[in-house]
């Protein structure tokens, strides 16, 4: 089987157990940004995948989602950011990192009524420094946003804003599988245990990362245990599902279905 995960930093703690288990699981385990894993999924070059929560959203009516596992986080994520020279109704051009979708959509529903009409939206690398050089604001997101500098720019933090209107649980990214692929019990427990080998190891977690990233120790540490979340329990799917209807409104999926889990 085929699994799919992203290799931003808030992936490792399922990411590497994973690694450890996948042969014996009998899972081959490809990386990518989210929006590749998506369009692989969806193209069926891989059978489960971790995507942008968007991205199921879409075509939930032929997904069915892994139980107990996303990416999510409640307030402040410091991974989801707008940056902007400029006040927000005076942003002529915005810069996107389209890596991950659901974070584009995050934008458009909590910030379209606040932007001018006539907005030159751009998608870019992800290279902040050259994003704000170029554009007023830049949609800034995964590892390269831990290293924003607030220096003559306003900052928001999209999970918190979105924590604020609505105080709900976001949900950034879930595992998918396509519909008629079946999936056995002892690969869902594979992936549970990871997770939870990868909780019981953070700091270990943060202390490679910080070595690969030259990012500050305690500023993973603080990011892996504190911002993100890996469950998926009632709160996160209230928060999905309620996402979900602000995307129907808003015109970014056409219809709404049921969450389905394998």
């Amino acid at each position: 089987m085929l699994l799919g995960i992203h290799d931003f930093i808030n992936s490792q703690p399922l990411l590497g157990p994973l690694r450890k288990r996948a042969s014996e699981a009998g899972l081959e385990i490809k990386t990518g940004s989210p929006a590749q894993l998506a369009e692989q999924l969806s193209s069926g070059l891989l059978d489960m995948a971790m995507i942008p929560a968007i991205e199921y959203l879409k075509q939930s009516d032929c997904l069915r989602l892994l139980p107990d596992v996303s990416i999510s986080s409640r307030s402040k994520v410091g991974t989801v950011l707008l940056v902007s020279k400029v006040p927000l109704n005076a942003i002529r051009s915005l810069a996107l990192d389209n890596r991950s979708r659901t974070s584009v959509a995050l934008l458009r529903i909590l910030y379209s009524s606040e932007f001018p009409v006539g907005l030159k939206i751009v998608e870019h690398e992800p290279d902040p420094e050259k994003m704000l050089q170029n554009h007023d604001a830049a949609l800034i997101i995964g590892d390269q946003a831990l290293t924003v500098s607030n220096e003559g720019v306003s900052i928001f933090d999209l999970s918190e804003e979105w924590f604020n209107r609505t105080e709900k649980t976001f949900v950034h990214a879930v595992i998918a599988v396509r519909k008629r692929i079946k999936v056995e019990d002892g690969i869902i427990q594979v992936l549970l245990d990871a997770k939870q080998e990868g909780l019981q190891n953070l700091d270990t977690i943060a202390q490679i990362e910080a070595t690969k990233t030259g990012l500050p120790v305690f500023l993973l540490q603080d990011y892996l245990k504190n911002k993100i979340c890996y469950d998926f329990g009632q709160e996160e799917m209230e928060g999905l599902m309620h996402f979900q209807s602000l995307c129907h409104e808003a015109g970014l999926i056409l219809k709404k279905f049921p969450l389905r889990f394998v």
